[in-house]
């Protein structure tokens, strides 16, 4: 059954004529209006035209990356990769694609926004990278999006996102759990046994994930994990230095701190500094994605490098239809260990 405009006006309580409006954006709304109105667009299924309706199932020339923070030389370098992979002729008649980069700032509400801002442009793609919101009515949200993307005929790649099942979305997936038992399992072989741990925010599903692989580290060794070892926080260079001192302040007698990425361990070797530690030989440090400045740091920072670049552009690539999806729509991206001067053996 076709959705019309007086159905939009229904369902927003307001007139055909402030519909109109809306869509055209031709005429001052108030926001809460707009966006009442939207909402009965989105939740309608509604197109604005009879010839927009003859066009649905087609695409436009433009393709949304979605970020998390494009700050963040973890999200920059993939997105960087992404558009690398989109430009140059193969839109409409031969032209050019744009890319348009969403940056949620971590909002879950901002990212179905994009989401539904993306379907309404009709996207040729839509590619969204880093770890998923660890809540069951967001997942089922963003499922249902991704559902309308890809009935409508536009490619979904998840790029270090875990699978979304039954969406049509290709996902490359980090392989955060084996990366972070094998950072684990190198500072245990160099005799640790008191490790502290700073990890990402607790509704993410990459800070899930790389804590499971260091307790898994932990366990196969013997090691039990004190509770005192672990604090949580934002993926940045403040919240690990905030994070070491805790640490610290908890148990002092640590030998080890394993980061959540190389920006919290980079706050974590400030805090020890101030703390008057040196790294390694009072206190080993590791982080997790090999960032451009991990190598320069001093020392340089042991951590678990991710292939963000070549990820992103195979992601740019399936998305524009040039490379095949991996059988059966999922393929893990593992991670190499990369030992530098940031660990070594605890002192005797």
């Amino acid at each position: 059954m076709t959705v019309t405009l007086a159905d939009v006006a229904a369902r927003a309580q307001v007139s055909p004529a402030t519909v109109s409006r809306v869509l055209n954006g031709n005429y001052p709304v108030a926001a809460a209006t707009r966006e009442r109105v939207l909402k009965a667009v989105d939740e309608l299924d509604y197109v604005l035209n009879g010839p927009a309706s003859a066009l649905a199932a087609a695409t436009s020339d433009l393709v949304g990356i979605l970020v998390n923070d494009i700050a963040d030389p973890f999200f920059g370098i993939m997105a960087s990769a992404i558009q690398s992979e989109i430009g140059g002729p193969g839109g409409r008649a031969g032209g050019e694609r744009l890319a348009v980069v969403c940056n949620t700032g971590g909002s879950p509400e901002r990212e179905l926004t994009y989401l539904t801002l993306l379907q309404r442009q009709r996207a040729a793609a839509v590619v969204l990278t880093g770890g998923a919101v660890e809540d069951a009515p967001h997942k089922a949200a963003v499922a249902a999006k991704l559902r309308k993307l890809e009935a409508a005929g536009t490619r979904v790649v998840l790029c270090g996102r875990p699978p979304a099942p039954d969406t049509g979305a290709i996902a490359l997936t980090f392989d955060n759990r084996g990366g972070g038992r094998e950072l684990t399992e190198h500072l245990i072989g160099l005799g640790h046994r008191r490790l502290g741990y700073i990890a990402g925010p607790e509704e993410r599903t990459t800070t899930r994930h790389r804590l499971e692989g260091h307790r898994a580290a932990l366990a196969a060794h013997g090691i039990e994990e004190d509770p005192r070892w672990t604090v949580h926080g934002r993926y940045d260079r403040r919240s690990g230095y905030e994070a070491t001192l805790e640490l610290l302040r908890r148990d002092p007698t640590l030998t080890a701190v394993v980061a959540a990425n190389d920006s919290v361990a980079l706050g974590a070797c400030a805090a020890l500094r101030d703390s008057g530690r040196r790294i390694p030989d009072d206190v080993s440090v590791a982080g997790f994605d090999d960032l451009p400045f991990s190598i320069d740091a001093v020392p340089a920072l042991t951590t678990v490098r991710l292939p963000l670049a070549e990820a992103g552009a195979r992601a740019g690539r399936i998305a524009m239809g040039r490379e095949e999806p991996p059988p059966g729509g999922i393929a893990t991206v593992r991670g190499e260990l990369m030992v530098r001067g940031s660990s070594g053996a605890p002192r005797a």
